[in-house]
């Protein structure tokens, strides 16, 4: 049993231990290209969030890592067969009830693990450090800790060389042979301002991608997975234990 994992836990060891700040890993489940499994996200916030907790685990850092939220938002992706959604209303109250009982129970820090790009958690946070004053509420996402072009040959961003990298790495069971993966070719906007990316709208999954990956994974490999991982919970592993030495009255200097 690994003592930083909560569904790993027991009572007998936690009825008088006390953790330093929590992590809430949270994916989403949807369709990832042709060749790999629609749990992509889950299993990288899984591993992710676990070894990075390992890491300050084993400097000193007293961090527990909460079940992996398996759902995101998915708005896009309403015609995508299963492409589960959870509306980002849904998420905030599901927040608001686990910050609660941190707060309840006296562990008043929470850094959020992200691992779908649909999920912002910026503006919930700032809502419920209102209501939960004496929280410190962090959010990540681990897939922006890293500069990638140093690692993957490809860009993209779903389903991409990186994610498939990190899963041959990861679960080689769970990926196809990438002959049979699609290119990840995407369909730009017409909108000027939106394909220079200072202005927005949603993309509409199913016409920006026709193999719902964006970004070719046909260089990926299990080692550059391998050597990815290791320098993103490297970098978490850091940011977990500043979380944890940080007093909250002595955040800034």
């Amino acid at each position: 049993m690994r003592p930083y994992i909560l569904k790993e836990a027991n009572w007998k060891d936690l009825k008088s231990f006390r953790y330093e700040l929590a992590i809430l890993p949270w994916g989403a489940t949807e369709a990832h290209n042709y060749h790999m499994p629609y749990g992509t996200d889950i299993y990288e916030a899984d591993a992710i969030g676990s070894e990075g907790a390992k890491k300050a685990w084993e400097k000193g850092a007293k961090v527990v890592v909460l079940p992996t939220i398996p759902f995101g938002v998915n708005t896009g992706q309403s015609d995508i067969y299963l492409d589960i959604n959870m509306n980002p209303s849904t998420q905030l109250i599901i927040l608001q009830d686990i910050i609660e009982v941190l707060n309840r129970q006296g562990l008043k820090k929470l850094l959020i693990v992200n691992s779908h790009g649909g999920n912002n958690f910026q503006p919930m946070l700032r809502e419920l450090g209102l209501k939960f004053p004496d929280m410190m509420l962090f959010t990540c996402n681990w897939f922006q800790a890293l500069d990638k072009s140093k690692y993957f040959e490809e860009a993209g961003d779903h389903a991409d060389e990186m994610e498939t990298a990190l899963i041959q790495y990861l679960h080689p069971e769970l990926v196809l042979p990438l002959e049979k993966a699609g290119d990840g070719a995407e369909k730009k906007s017409v909108i000027k301002g939106i394909r220079e990316k200072w202005a927005w709208a949603e993309r509409k999954w199913s016409q920006v991608t026709e193999d719902t990956g964006i970004g070719n994974p046909k260089k990926a490999s299990p080692e550059k997975g391998r050597r990815y991982f290791e320098d993103v919970t490297d970098k978490l592993a850091e940011l977990i234990i500043d979380i944890c030495e940080a007093n909250p009255d002595q955040i800034y200097k």
